[in-house]
């Protein structure tokens, strides 16, 4: 499965994202092309944000990958397999002690109770009904200590165990995760999309949320095939949102009827 990967590594580059995309579609006689840089100079996240990141403490990494076999209207698909694979990595790795507490923040932040520990940005390349290839940037913190920059909650594996960790170890375990899971035969995805549902953040319980006219509280009822989260209100009334649509309010909520 290991095999036909072509390595792209760097001491510093810009962004890991923007390398593999200017290779435009990459080299043919590869399935899986992967950069990984020390550090970044323009790493970035999810609406424009930057990641920070120490050098040499943390795994940043992007995976160009040509997903034939599925189709655009499945491309949510493709965030479940990366967000599965870097939280399945990450529960083995701090052992059950924390693993518990380890769940998928939608659409695909990987989070350790109320803290993230990973941010995922995908970037798909689209031609009618084809998906022709996707960029799949991934910031994972694991060695760094002390977050300086203004981000409201990072945690990485360090903090939550004390350990040091082997970042070539935990980045050739995801990737193997990933293409195992990007690999599936579409009748297997059912199994997939089970084990996102049950690793989400706040799935159990009310919890407060953000949309444009103002904030509310809401269960999570689950995440549609497109990707669209689907929440029922405190008084009953069922909505759907796309990315960037609503916003999870973090810190200690009062009136918190999850379970635990």
């Amino acid at each position: 499965m290991m095999k036909n990967i072509k390595w792209h590594r760097s001491d510093s580059i810009g962004s890991t994202n923007t390398y593999l995309r200017e290779l435009k579609g990459g080299d043919p006689s590869y399935q899986y092309e992967v950069a990984v840089a020390t550090f970044q100079t323009a790493g970035r996240g999810q609406k424009g944000n930057s990641w920070e990141s120490e050098s040499g403490k943390n795994l940043l990494f992007s995976i160009l990958a040509h997903p034939g076999n599925i189709k655009v209207q499945e491309q949510f698909y493709i965030s479940e397999a990366i967000a599965l694979a870097v939280s399945d990595s990450v529960m083995d790795a701090v052992g059950p002690e924390y693993a518990a507490d380890v769940s998928v923040k939608w659409s695909n932040d990987v989070y350790w109770k109320d803290f993230k520990m990973a941010g995922i940005l995908i970037e798909n390349t689209i031609q009618g009904s084809s998906i022709l290839d996707t960029v799949v940037g991934v910031g994972l913190d694991v060695n760094q200590e002390v977050f300086v920059s203004d981000a409201p909650n990072p945690i990485s594996l360090k903090n939550i165990t004390g350990r040091e960790f082997d970042l070539e170890a935990l980045l050739s375990d995801i990737i193997a995760r990933f293409i195992g899971y990007m690999e599936k035969k579409p009748d297997d995805r059912t199994m997939v999309d089970a084990l996102y549902h049950s690793r989400l953040y706040r799935r159990e319980g009310l919890h407060r949320f953000r949309d444009e006219k103002g904030e509310f509280r809401a269960s999570i009822e689950g995440v549609c095939p497109d990707g669209c989260l689907m929440l029922k209100t405190d008084n009953g009334e069922h909505r759907v949102y796309e990315f960037k649509q609503v916003q999870f309010i973090l810190g200690s909520d009062p009136f918190c009827t999850c379970k635990g």
